[in-house]
């Protein structure tokens, strides 16, 4: 079969089989008499009139047959064939059948959408709340009071006690200015100044150094010096990183501990990039972790990260939320959903009423009386169940929402082998009548009495062009049919699906008026 019937079989492939096949469960292929039957409550059942292609091909049977692929002929009763014609752009479909597929509609409805946005995530500390402790001179480490990773410690709390000889040597400075300036209290005043500037000095070198208030004010009032220097937390938290050990050297600048405050934690959740332009700084979100089922988490988004990572599509987006009970723990697995406000009542339809073939999105529209049309549709912002209509659709209109695949196939079909020709123009002749078509010869089986051709439309019939087999009413017809050969041939339908050729003749180089339209 050649494309444009292939894609007319195909098409109806999926309505056919749906249909066809309830068809089958419910009336088997057996052959029946022209005469009307009874049924067991009296009433007459409906006359067999013939059996159809189960694929949906120009090909019908009197009596029950199989096709090529083994697939049972659709019996067609009185009453099936004879469906009113549809309006141009519109499918009409039986009440029965209607019913046998499980068509179902709801209606356009104006709606607020209140979209999520989800994401994945995990726990990182706040790196506002931080800290490292840094001695700013040389030294030793004297003493550990805090010797464990991940132990809490409060706020002022002794971490560790250091020797320093440059911190022992600025503390003397400090209390030999200090008692110059006593002792030149009655001395004249540049003699003071230049002292006082001593002791300035000294002291600044202290302060700089991180030596408590309470050391140095001790200092000033006895002059004693002190050994060790005390470092002490600047907050309460977890010990997240220790590097001090008891006896060792360290120098200016090094990290021996850092400390990191808990109470409030980030959750850095990356959003999809298609995502990204509805989430906001400032806006709600919900965080779920797996250790605890239970519970919500809320926090705000305080940051939305400026770059994207290239490799998975994704920005990252920083929620910051309170941590009660430190029950967050970095690294923890986070899942975050953003909740994403509506722009007031919109037109919406339900997501399954729209037929994606991803170069346009249908849906199709009862019009009652068993009449479809199917509507292209512009969507815009969409929630879990629903999807705006921006154009094609009004509220109010009922749309299909079950099954709408299945008419959409026979829409399909329908229009691939009857928009060829203007609406309202005459429909097929009457069975029997001639029909002519310019042709190419496929391939002949002498056997059988059969040719397969290549035929352009028919519009007598509102054919398409296509390949299909044809009968032959003469042997002697098959010198004029040889493969490859260009004729015109004119062909009646003899039965239900049975086209023979009356007449062949090669093809003319001028076209003809074709006979019997």
């Amino acid at each position: 079969m050649k494309p444009a019937a292939a894609l007319a079989a195909g098409l109806a492939l999926a309505v056919a089989g749906a249909a066809g096949g309830y068809w089958l469960g419910q009336h088997p292929a057996q052959e029946h008499t022209a005469a009307t039957t009874q049924t067991d409550g009296g009433k007459p059942a409906p006359k067999l009139l013939y059996y159809r292609n189960p694929m949906g091909l120009a090909d019908t049977s009197p009596t029950p047959k199989k096709d090529p692929m083994g697939m049972e002929y659709i019996p067609v009763y009185e009453g099936e064939a004879s469906e009113e014609p549809a309006a141009a752009g519109t499918l009409r479909i039986s009440t029965e059948k209607i019913q046998k597929l499980g068509v179902r509609t709801e209606k356009a409805e104006l709606r607020s959408l209140d979209k999520q946005v989800r994401a994945t995530g995990r726990v990182e500390p706040d790196e506002q709340r931080i800290y490292t402790i840094t001695p700013k001179f040389e030294g030793y480490v004297e003493r550990l009071h805090v010797n464990i990773t991940g132990q809490p410690v409060a706020k002022g709390q002794a971490l560790f006690d250091v020797y320093s000889p440059e911190l022992v040597s600025a503390q003397r400075e400090y209390a030999i200015a200090a008692e110059g300036v006593a002792a030149l209290k009655n001395a004249g005043s540049e003699a003071q100044a230049g002292m006082k500037q001593l002791a300035e000095s000294a002291l600044t070198r202290l302060r700089n150094w991180d030596v408590p208030e309470e050391q140095i004010r001790a200092l000033a009032r006895s002059g004693a010096t002190r050994r060790t220097l005390g470092f002490r937390s600047p907050v309460a938290g977890i010990v997240t990183e220790k590097k001090a050990l008891q006896g060792m050297r360290f120098m200016p600048g090094e990290s021996l501990y850092q400390i990191a405050d808990l109470s409030r934690v980030w959750v850095v959740a990356d959003v999809v990039e298609q995502d990204i332009g509805l989430v906001h700084s400032g806006a709600t979100a919900r965080v779920r972790i797996d250790a605890y089922p239970d519970k919500v988490f809320e926090g705000r988004i305080g940051y939305v990260y400026p770059t994207l990572n290239a490799e998975t599509r994704t920005v990252a987006v920083r929620i910051e939320l309170a941590n009660p009970g430190l029950l967050l723990k970095p690294a923890m697995f986070a899942r975050v959903d953003i909740p994403v406000g509506g722009k007031g009542q919109v037109v919406t339809v339900p997501a399954s009423a729209v037929i994606d073939s991803g170069t346009r999105r249908i849906v199709l529209v009862a019009l009652g009386e068993g009449r479809f049309a199917p509507r292209e549709v512009k969507l815009g912002a969409r929630d879990d169940n629903h999807v705006q209509v921006l154009e094609g659709v009004q509220a109010g209109e009922d749309v299909v929402v079950t099954a709408n695949f299945l008419i959409d196939a026979e829409s399909n079909l329908k229009a691939a082998l009857g928009s060829f020709e203007a609406p309202g123009q005459t429909p097929p002749v009457a069975k029997g009548a001639g029909h002519r078509a310019d042709a190419t010869v496929e391939s002949l089986d002498t056997q059988a009495g059969t040719v397969m051709l290549e035929h352009g439309p028919v519009a007598s019939l509102k054919w398409p062009a296509m390949s299909m087999e044809f009968k032959l009413s003469n042997p002697a017809q098959q010198s004029s049919l040889a493969p490859g050969a260009k004729v015109t041939v004119e062909f009646v339908e003899r039965q239900p699906g049975e086209w023979v050729i009356t007449s062949v003749s090669p093809r003319s180089a001028a076209p003809t008026p074709h006979a019997g339209h």
